[in-house]
Order: structure tokens, then sequence, then C-alpha cells
């Protein structure tokens, strides 16, 4: 049972690297994203299904840290529990500043060809402008509101997380109090074991005496009676 267990903390511990790693690169291309608008959309889809699968994994890592025997290896995987979801949350914050670095080059960048479109002359070209101008605002529009969403469920899964990592510390907390309780246990059942052993030589002191003493009286009665004149 130990081993298979083992090999489930393998297995996840692996897919959290995995999903880490994935997430850094998905962060990396919405930097590198020149637009537009839907690849960036794109990119923020598969960043959150990274992110919701490796919430999954360290909420895994963290239960199977509950299920062990030992409370070395428990402490131990709970420590990791907690540094992989500070990593996570590292994360996060690069991710929104990936989006807010990527918004600003799609804005500079429509800025930029609505400003060149304005010096054609043609009305055609004019009217595209209009267009797009009227496309790019809702789009920003819809973007900005997007990441507005986005940044407030990433503050409460911070929350939450927050949350976790307390409830961790507090039962870590509790499981080094329960060890100096046991320590004070064990030390006052050594002493009790360790008095009882001198009591108990004791006792046996005084049943040896006290037979000493009634086989010397009886051989002291046993001799007056039977040699009164010695």
């Amino acid at each position: 049972m130990a081993s298979s267990s083992n090999v489930h903390v393998r297995i996840c511990g692996q897919e959290i690297v995995k999903y880490d790693l994935e997430i850094k690169a998905l962060i990396q291309d919405i930097r590198d994203c020149p637009g537009p608008q839907s690849a960036l959309t794109e990119f923020n889809s598969q960043v959150k299904e990274k992110f919701y699968m490796l919430r999954l994994r360290i909420q895994d890592l963290e239960q199977m840290a509950r299920e062990q025997d030992r409370e070395s290896e428990r402490l131990a995987m709970m420590a990791e529990t907690e540094s992989q979801r500070r990593q996570m949350l590292s994360n996060q914050t690069a991710w929104r500043k990936a989006n807010l670095a990527c918004k600003l080059s799609i804005d500079n960048m429509a800025k930029n060809e609505l400003l060149d479109g304005g010096e054609n002359p043609s009305t055609r070209q004019r009217k595209a402008t209009k267009e797009s101008l009227v496309e790019t605002s809702s789009n920003i529009t819809e973007s900005l509101m997007s990441i507005s969403r986005m940044m407030a469920e990433q503050v409460n899964q911070s929350e939450d997380t927050i949350g976790s990592l307390a409830t961790s510390s507090r039962t870590v907390q509790e499981t080094n109090e329960e060890f100096k309780s046991m320590t004070g246990t064990i030390h006052l059942g050594r002493k009790l074991i360790l008095k009882y052993n001198r009591r108990e030589l004791t006792d046996k002191l005084l049943i040896f005496l006290a037979l000493a003493l009634f086989f010397a009286t009886v051989l002291y009665i046993l001799k007056k009676r039977l040699f009164p004149f010695i």
C-alpha cells in the first residue's frame, strides 16, 4: 500500500510540474502575442483550463499528504503543497501582467492603424477606418471587461488559497503541540516506571527482612523450648 501511495504522489507531482511549465509557456505566448484580440482570448482560455487542472492536482497532493501514516512525510508533503500554491499565485500574477501588456500593445497597434488610415484621402478608406475604429473600440471594451472579470476570479481564488494555507499552518501547529504533549506524557510515564521499580525493590527488601526476622524468631522459640538450659 505504501508503495502504491508513493507512486500516486510521484505521478501527481509530475503532473503539477507539467501544468506549471505549460502555464509559463502560455504566459510567454501572451506577452509575445501581436494580436488580434481573438488570439489573446484563445490563449487566455487555455491558461484558465491549465490553472483549473493545476488546482485540482494540488488539492489531490494535499489530500494524499493528510493520508500519510508517517508524520515526517505528511509535514514534508504539506510543505510541498504550500510551495506549489505559492508558485501558482506567482503564475497568476504574471498572467495578469502579461494580459495588460498584450492589451496595451494591441491598443497601440490599433491606434497606429487608425492614424495611418486617416491620412488616406479616399472616402472608402475613411469609411473602413471608422468601421475599424468602432470594431476596435468594441473589442477593447469587451477585453477590458473580460480582464476585469478574470482578475475578480483570481482574487477570489487567491483568497481561497490563502485560507487553505492558513488551515495548513494551523494543522502543522496543532501537530507540533500534540508532539509536545506526547513528549511530556512519555517523560511522566518514564518517571512513574522508575518510581515503581524503586518501590518494588524496597518492597522486596522489606519482605526479605520480615521473613528473616520471622525465621529468626521461630528459631529462637524452638531453641528455648528444645534446649531450655542452653
